[in-house]
């Protein structure tokens, strides 16, 4: 299975190749190749940035080819359809938030997420050119903005239905005052679907309005990958100062007083006298270790059951990613061998909790 997942991560980049090249049919071929050999959640949002991309295609290449006049048929043809349409005026009628997301007051930010996902790909300004899209894509922006934010899903679960509520006289961008996201929706977009289309539509908010910009020259690519460097480099400062602090401390903090594996430095075995946990210390253990016995051994326990809890995480996200497997591809077998996997982690760690409580 590692030489799936191995094999999945290397289709998946080369499928954000073939996105930043804009060929929407390599890039669908890799991801669902990867989905295939390892299901990931990064594959799938690729995917769906992929329809962005074979939108943004199909609306401009026509562009580019045709620059005669538009003839009266041509202008006659609706660009958009009547799901588009009623699906701008939903949200055009919704009271708060949690209506424009579709979801309940208790949802969580995985279900907030989830559905913003669902619904921002059908307002996209380059998906839907209904009227009133850009403004329903914003609204939609603000919500998941505002929801996935604690302090502001606070303060709006405790004002935002009363103070800011909707007048029917106007549009549905009354009752976000006070409410707005801090970066714009087509940002946010990005966030949740990754970025990498050079010369690909942007939104700016100009007058009051968002307005479409396109952007692409190759002073502002070389700008934008320099600026991404810098912030790599930034993200990557913590963990490069993280591992020179502990490069420094080797030379001066002493060898832990156990080990939960037996190697060569740790050879003698105890148990911990409340949950019978195996843990391994140094032969001079009784001579050298001045601290309180009891106190370790409850920091064994603890090591211990997150160790578990962590190996249960493991087993579990591989046996829904079985499931979810053989459910794409209608396999019985595959769904039941998924259904019938063991988790020893999970299986002990249910064990010392109905023992230990």
């Amino acid at each position: 299975m590692d030489s799936n997942k191995d094999e999945a991560l290397r289709c998946i980049e080369m499928a954000e190749k073939y996105i930043k090249e804009r060929n929407k049919e390599k890039a669908q071929k890799f991801l669902e190749k990867a989905e295939r050999l390892y299901p990931t959640q990064k594959a799938k949002d690729l995917l769906l940035h992929v329809e962005i991309l074979a939108s943004r295609v199909e609306t401009e290449q026509p562009r580019k080819r045709n620059m005669q006049p538009k003839t009266e048929e041509t202008t006659k043809k609706p660009e958009y359809t009547t799901e588009q349409v009623e699906g701008v005026k939903r949200i055009r009628s919704c009271k708060d938030y949690y209506e424009i997301l579709q979801i309940s007051k208790d949802a969580t930010d995985s279900e907030i997420k989830k559905s913003y996902r669902r619904i921002a790909l059908q307002m996209h300004p380059d998906k839907n050119k209904a009227p009133g899209a850009d403004e329903a894509f914003k609204a939609v922006g603000n919500a998941v903005a505002v929801l996935t934010d604690p302090e502001k899903r606070k303060q709006y679960d405790l004002y935002g239905n009363e103070e800011d509520r909707p007048q029917r006289s106007h549009n549905y961008n009354t009752y976000s005052r006070g409410f707005e996201a801090d970066v714009n929706a087509e940002e946010l977009f990005n966030m949740f679907f990754g970025s990498g289309f050079t010369g690909s539509n942007v939104y700016v908010r100009r007058g009051g309005r968002w307005q479409r910009q396109t952007t692409g020259s190759q002073q502002e690519h070389r700008h934008r990958e320099q600026q991404n460097s810098f912030s790599a480099f930034i993200q990557l400062l913590p963990i490069i100062i993280a591992i020179l602090l502990s490069m420094a401390s080797s030379f001066f903090i002493s060898d832990p007083a156990y080990s939960l594996q037996a190697n060569s430095k740790y050879p003698i075995m105890r148990r911990t006298q409340n949950m019978q946990i195996p843990y391994y210390v140094k032969e001079n253990f009784h001579s050298e270790y001045q601290g309180s016995v009891k106190r370790l051994e409850m920091s064994v326990e603890e090591d211990y059951v997150t160790g578990l809890r962590h190996q249960c995480y493991r087993e579990k996200t591989y046996r829904d990613s079985m499931i979810w497997k053989a459910r794409n591809f209608g396999d019985r077998d595959l769904y039941q061998n998924a259904q019938n996997l063991k988790m020893p982690s999970c299986d002990k760690l249910q064990d010392l909790q109905r023992t230990h409580g």
